[in-house]
């Protein structure tokens, strides 16, 4: 008997306002239909596992099927199916307060996932494509009548008997014309392949053709030929499910290549997450070889709930540090229609975060552990990573701190206790400060790191991204009174200040009249020049940076917050060693012969920095040719 009705939603408006507020993110469509069918599917499993179904399960492939003449598409399964009174409850009531709430409250929404999931109209997500849908159902239950439901996108639908003869529901959407681009087997296969790739129920999408064996020519060389296959496009039991027991190295490279099939690298190691109190979540994370930041934005962590994908933006369930890390996150904790506005404010969201941190802490540690000689190796692919997170998660910094690796100038590696213990009776200043001195370009500073060396002291090499700001964590979180110095900050002799002084042998009128001729030779505002006490076998002439404005302009720069410093010149400090002999030399020359000397000796003391350039150069280079 055919029944007509009104769906419960008190407005005949509603249909406009999803077509309306929800085509921007129309393909989801398919996403919701079939994540249903599979559903069903599992349901029928599970009754038939708690002995409620006493029938055979047969075949549960979920099929997918397009007919562009007769513009429909078709999602079938072989689940519980669906009486017609279980229509009426499940499909005619749309569970929300009231369509007027609804109108007022999302007229301005743009977010699919948030209307949807606010108010739960996954399945009327099939009228953002269709002007009709229909259902033929059978229900799994003994003398079940199948049932025939019909809407055009109006509150009226019609029900009556159906024609299925099997177990199971088909949804036939009616493609309206604003949404002809899905009845391409194309654009299909694209939304199948985004959202249900690995799902848990197979999913069929047509066919495809294969090559398989088919004996030996002539010359005994294998033959193959073409076959017709079923295409599934799901792998139903993909690694994440799966326990770490039953999983070998190889088993995650694969899974990887399987999500990442254009990534070139294999990824320098993963962590397997599995937890299931205070909420649920499985997955792998995994470290990849970051090269450059085309892969940053195409391999991205992907979000599931119970195998269905939601979103590969994760910035609000994972830390923002981890962000650089590949893999899968599936949480049936994190509803499947999600917004922004839910990550953002709900409880579990922060707890998988805290939780994903901590997991992931603790595998470096012990990986660490493990083979250290192994670790040390990947270092330079993985410190971006870790010292990002140190700079922004406290609890990740307390337990970094333990894996966290200095790399120096002799290529040994420390942890942040044991660089502490190598160098802090001996790079020991007058205060009882502890020195570190570091280089953020070793060719470039070669000469400063060659009279630090020679003084018995230590070079860190600090060049990577964030070491300008991790500096500053060292000398916060890496030990007692820390200091950080760059080995261009100053002269050797006062990056770490002893007690000793060296005595000036230049007069007070000397000292004055050598720091005139370097004056008037250099003639920059951005030069300071001040003479002082040095070795004899120090340098002549050096041009330093002040520690502490040079790290902030450079902060600055990197987006640290600095900006005031980051408008403010360059100043450097000539410091002419007074004890050299070349500036005796130059205080006896003639007042041109003296200058053309300081000049010299200036231009190389730049050239040295990689500050000599331009015309500055020319004029060094032709100076130095007529000096020979």
């Amino acid at each position: 008997m055919q029944e007509k009705g009104s769906i419960s939603i008190h407005t005949e408006n509603i249909f406009p306002v999803i077509k309306k507020f929800l085509y921007s993110d129309n393909e989801i469509f398919l996403r919701e239909l079939v994540s249903n069918a599979v559903d069903a599917s599992q349901k029928i499993k599970r009754l038939s596992s708690l002995g409620q179904f006493q029938g055979t399960l047969g075949d549960l492939t979920v099929d997918v099927r397009f007919d562009e003449n007769a513009k429909t598409i078709t999602i079938s399964d072989r689940g519980i199916g669906m009486t017609a009174e279980e229509i009426k409850k499940y499909i005619n009531q749309i569970a929300f307060s009231g369509a007027t709430e609804f109108m007022e409250k999302f007229k301005e929404a743009n977010d699919a996932n948030e209307i949807i999931g606010r108010f739960g109209l996954g399945f009327y997500s099939a009228f953002m494509v269709a002007d009709k849908v229909e259902i033929q159902s059978l229900s799994y239950q003994d003398g079940a009548v199948p049932a025939h439901w019909t809407c055009d996108g109006s509150t009226s639908y019609e029900i009556g008997e159906g024609t299925r003869t099997e177990r199971g529901t088909d949804v036939i959407l009616h493609i309206n014309e604003e949404s002809q681009e899905f009845l391409n087997e194309g654009r299909l296969s694209e939304i199948l392949n985004k959202y249900a790739r690995f799902l848990p129920v197979p999913v069929r999408f047509g066919t495809k053709t294969e090559s398989e064996p088919d004996g030996e020519d002539e010359e005994g060389k294998p033959k193959y030929k073409s076959v017709e296959v079923d295409n599934i496009i799901n792998n139903t039991t993909p690694a994440w499910t799966k326990a770490p027991s039953e999983l070998k190295d190889e088993d995650y490279l694969a899974f990887y290549r399987e999500l990442y099939p254009y990534s070139m690298d294999e990824p320098l190691f993963w962590i397997h997450l599995n937890v299931d109190y205070p909420f649920n979540l499985t997955g792998i994370l995994y470290f990849p070889k970051v090269k450059n930041e085309m892969d940053i934005q195409r391999n991205k962590i992907q979000l599931y709930s119970r195998q269905v994908f939601i979103t590969d933006e994760v910035k609000d369930i994972v830390p923002e540090f981890l962000m650089l890390l590949q893999g899968v996150i599936d949480s049936p904790d994190i509803p499947l229609n999600v917004s922004r506005s839910f990550l953002q404010a709900d409880s579990n969201v922060k707890k998988i975060n805290n939780y994903i941190t901590k997991k992931v802490a603790d595998k470096l540690n012990e990986i660490f552990k493990a083979d250290r000689k192994n670790f040390e190796q990947k270092w330079n692919d993985i410190a971006l990573f870790i010292k990002y997170g140190m700079l922004s998660d406290e609890k990740f910094a307390e337990k970094a701190n333990d894996f966290c690796l200095l790399s120096t100038m002799d290529k040994e590696s420390f942890t942040l206790k044991e660089y502490y213990e190598k160098v802090k009776d001996i790079q020991v200043d007058k205060d009882g400060n502890i020195v570190y001195l570091y280089t953020n370009d070793p060719s470039q500073q070669d000469g400063f790191i060659a009279s630090v060396k020679e003084k018995g002291y230590d070079v860190l090499v600090l060049d990577g991204q964030l070491d300008n700001h991790f500096v500053g964590y060292l000398e916060q979180k890496g030990g007692e009174k820390i200091q950080a110095k760059r080995v261009d900050a100053d002269v050797v002799d006062k990056l770490i200040q002893k007690d000793e002084t060296q005595t000036l042998s230049l007069s007070e009128e000397e000292s004055k009249k050598a720091s005139e001729i370097f004056e008037k030779a250099i003639s920059r505002a951005d030069m300071k020049v001040e003479v002082d006490a040095l070795n004899t076998d120090g340098l002549p002439v050096s041009v330093t940076e002040d520690e502490f404005m040079r790290r902030m302009k450079d902060m600055a720069k990197t987006g640290g917050g600095m900006g005031f410093y980051g408008t403010l010149p360059d100043n450097y400090k000539v410091t002419v060693n007074g004890n050299h002999p070349l500036i005796k030399r130059i205080l006896e020359s003639s007042e041109e012969e003296g200058t053309q000397l300081a000049k010299q000796a200036f231009d190389l003391a730049l050239l040295s920095r990689g500050l000599l350039k331009g015309a500055d150069l020319t004029s060094f280079i032709k100076r130095s040719v007529g000096m020979i």
